[in-house]
C-alpha cells in the first residue's frame, strides 16, 4: 500500500489502526509512506509503525518533485508485492475496501482496479461543499473528453484510490505533475484490462484539504502535457500558440507606429513581442519537462533566432515559388507559411528542447527508513 503524505500527522495512527483491523488479517501487506511533510509526520509514522503487525516503510523526500503524483511513483518503485494499492492518508479512502480491490483484480485478471465514486454503489459524499463537487465533476468530464479512448471503462479518472499490478507499472515513462496520478497511469501506461469497484468517498478524519488553486493550475498543465505527448499534437498546439502571438505583435506595431516610428523597424521590434509571448506559452505548455536541458537564456536565444529566421527565409522562398515554379503570389505565400512553420517546429523541438536523455534520474534526495 503506497500512501503519499503531506502534514498528515493527525491521521497516521488512525490509518494504520484501520489497516491492521481490515487489511492485515485478510491479506499479507506492507505500507510505504512517501512523505513530503514539513511537520512531525515522519516522527509520528515511525512511532506508530512500532505497533503494526506488518512492515511499514518511510520514504521522506527532501524535494517534493512532481507533487503527490511524484511521491506515488517513488512508492511504486519501492514496492515489492504483486499488487500496489494507492490511497490517501486522510482516511477519505476506506482501508476496508483494499481486500476487495485486490480480489476483484484477481477474479477479473485485471491489471488496474479503480475505486470509483461514479458507478452504482459509489458516492462522493465526502467532498466538502458544492464548489468541490462541481470542480470534481468538471475535471472528470474534461479528462474523459480529452482522452475518450484511453479512459474508456474508467468512470472516475480523478480517483486517487486504486490497485495496480506491479508488472503493469512502467515508471520510466511516467511524468507526474500534481495529484492526479491515476490519470497519468491511464494515459501513458494503461494496463489492457481495467475494472472498477464502487466506493463511498469518506469525510476527512483530521486536518485540512490540500486542494488549492495552485494544484488546479498544475492539473491543467498536466492535462496539456498529456494531450500533447505525440509530435502531431504538439505541432497543432505549437501552431495555435503561434496564432495567439499575433495579438502582442499587432498591439506593439500599433503602439510604435502611433509614436511615429517607421513601420519597418516597428515591425521588427513588434515581432519580438510575439516571440516572447510564444516562448513563454511554449515553455509552460509544450516543453515543461525538457526545460532542464538548457539554461533559460540559451533557450530563449535559440528560440528567438529560429523565430526571426522564419521571416528571413519566407520572402526568398515565396520569390522562388513564384519566379521558378510559376505559382501565384497567394498560394506561394500559403505554401511558404506552412513550410517555414514545419521547419520552425522541428527546429524548436530539436535545437531548443532536446529530447530527454536520462530517463532514470530521480529529482531530489530521498531518505529511506523502515520501522
Amino acid at each position: 500500500m503506497v500512501v503519499p503524505t503531506f502534514n498528515e500527522s493527525d491521521n497516521v495512527r488512525e490509518l494504520l489502526d484501520r489497516i491492521t483491523e481490515s487489511v492485515s488479517s485478510r491479506l499479507p501487506c506492507e505500507v510505504v509512506f512517501v512523505d513530503d511533510s514539513t511537520d512531525d509526520t515522519p516522527e509520528v509514522i515511525s512511532d506508530a509503525a512500532q505497533d503494526c503487525p506488518f512492515p511499514v516503510t518511510l520514504l521522506h523526500r527532501d524535494e517534493p518533485v512532481g507533487g503527490l503524483g511524484g511521491a506515488v511513483v517513488e512508492g511504486m518503485k519501492a514496492a515489492t508485492s504483486d499488487w500496489i494499492v494507492v490511497m490517501d492518508g486522510d482516511l477519505q479512502h476506506p482501508p476496508s475496501l483494499v481486500p476487495e480491490l485486490v480480489a476483484t483484480g484477481e477474479r477479473a485478471s485485471a491489471g488496474l482496479v479503480v475505486a470509483s465514486r461514479y458507478i452504482k454503489g459509489g458516492s462522493r459524499a465526502g467532498l466538502a461543499g458544492s464548489y468541490r463537487v462541481a470542480v470534481s465533476r468538471g475535471a472528470t468530464w474534461l479528462t474523459k473528453s480529452l482522452f475518450p479512448r484511453r479512459l474508456h471503462g474508467i468512470s472516475d479518472p480523478m480517483s486517487g484510490f486504486f490497485a495496480i499490478r506491479r508488472s503493469a507499472v512502467t515508471a520510466e515513462v511516467l511524468q507526474p505533475l500534481g495529484y492526479k496520478i491515476l490519470l497519468e497511469l491511464a494515459v501513458r501506461s494503461r494496463p489492457r484490462e481495467v475494472t472498477e469497484v464502487p466506493f463511498v468517498f469518506q469525510d476527512r478524519f483530521a486536518g485540512e484539504s490540500k486542494s488549492t488553486a495552485q494544484e488546479g493550475l498544475r492539473f491543467l498543465r498536466h492535462l496539456v502535457g498529456l494531450r500533447t505527448a505525440s509530435p502531431m499534437a504538439r505541432m497543432l498546439v505549437f501552431g495555435l500558440i503561434g496564432v495567439t502571438g499575433f495579438v502582442p505583435n499587432l498591439a506593439g506595431l500599433y503602439a510604435l507606429t502611433t509614436l511615429g516610428m517607421h513601420y519597418v523597424p516597428a515591425e521588427i521590434l513588434a515581432n519580438q513581442l510575439g516571440v516572447v509571448w510564444n516562448f513563454l506559452l511554449i515553455e509552460h505548455l509544450l516543453f515543461r519537462e525538457r526545460r532542464r536541458h538548457r539554461r533559460g537564456w540559451d533557450r530563449i536565444g535559440r528560440f528567438a533566432l529560429l523565430a526571426n529566421a522564419d521571416l528571413v527565409l519566407r520572402i526568398p522562398l515565396i520569390a522562388l515559388l513564384v519566379g521558378e515554379f510559376g505559382m501565384g503570389a497567394l498560394p506561394a505565400t500559403a505554401l511558404a507559411l506552412v513550410t517555414t512553420f514545419v521547419l520552425r517546429f522541428v527546429g524548436t523541438e530539436a535545437l531548443v528542447y532536446l529530447p530527454r536523455r536520462d530517463k532514470t534520474g530521480r529529482g531530489g534526495r530521498t531518505a529511506r527508513s523502515t520501522a
